[in-house]
């Protein structure tokens, strides 16, 4: 096989394994890269390679731990909260249960609490399906300390996570209708749609207005979305409803058609259970040109 199409064959899964371990599109580029040069160098040192796909999972994962190391002081000086960089997906049956679940931006978020080597073990034996000896091969580690490490990111994912689940179609009429009681400020439709507990997060980065903190409670989140969705058509933004991290969300973008936000819902048991909003200017630069959501919100008050 030549190296192009060993590029090919091994890049998905690379790209895939990066992303869920650092939330990042752009910085899960850079490390598969460094991996496939790392890997482009041994071979013309004529080391051999047992399994390049091994190779390749092993790189990919000790240089995203590292990268995870060194981000954890850069995230708690972060602006406000942080969320992962959102990802737009397509309805691929390949791999629809896997994309709606573990790319959703609820579960990226809930990774976060994990450690660096836990969120690598889970995501290797629990999405990727390695079986334990490779995990712990690729992870440096003994078999037992591998399973270890799963058992205690499992526990911990499985007390945070939705226990309820909706088919696609199911999710994809119930953003329809959000956006649209949304948009039309109808507070109760909104409300009717929201679980008691909903949570509702933005990214600004401290470069875009976003929510300095969440807002929790299904009436607080229903005022707060009935605000500030209905005024996008004043700021001249409109929404093209997507698919987000495997779940149904909208882009926004200006009357220039630069891209301003992402917004992404997390939906089960027939209701939205978080809203993730990321508006900050460098999570949008990967889906295209980016507009000044602060210059639209100047304008907006301007002519008020």
């Amino acid at each position: 096989m030549s190296t192009s199409e060993l590029y090919e064959e091994l890049r998905p899964r690379a790209v895939a394994i990066a992303y869920r371990m650092l939330g990042s599109v752009s910085e899960a580029e850079d490390v598969v890269q460094e991996a496939f040069l790392r890997m482009h160098q041994t071979q013309r040192r004529d080391e051999p390679i047992a399994s390049p796909r091994a190779y390749v999972a092993t790189l990919v994962t000790r240089l995203c731990i590292d990268q995870l190391r060194s981000a954890r002081s850069r995230r708690e000086r972060y602006v406000g909260e942080w969320l992962p960089e959102p990802m737009v997906t397509g309805p691929s049956p390949a791999d629809r249960a896997e994309t709606a679940d573990s790319l959703s931006m609820a579960f990226l978020v809930l990774l976060e609490s994990l450690s660096p080597a836990q969120r690598a073990a889970f995501l290797l034996r629990e999405v990727f399906d390695y079986p334990y000896p490779e995990v712990a091969e690729i992870l440096d580690a003994d078999v037992d300390s591998a399973r270890h490490l799963v058992a205690r990111a499992r526990a911990h994912v499985r007390e945070g996570r939705p226990r309820y689940y909706s088919t696609r179609r199911q999710r994809e009429e119930l953003a329809e209708r959000f956006f649209a009681a949304a948009g039309n400020g109808d507070l109760p439709a909104l409300e009717a749609l929201l679980a008691k507990d909903v949570a509702l997060h933005g990214d600004g980065g401290g470069k875009a207005p976003a929510l300095a903190q969440p807002v929790n409670g299904r009436e607080r989140v229903a005022k707060a979305l009935s605000v500030g969705l209905a005024a996008l058509p004043r700021l001249g933004v409109r929404l093209e409803l997507t698919e987000i991290n495997g779940q149904p969300g909208a882009l926004a973008f200006d009357s220039a058609d630069r891209l301003v936000a992402v917004i992404s819902l997390d939906i089960g048991a027939g209701q939205i259970q978080t809203i993730h909003s990321v508006v900050n200017p460098d999570k949008l630069r990967h889906l295209g040109q980016v507009g000044d959501a602060k210059a639209l919100v100047r304008a907006s008050r301007r002519r008020r």
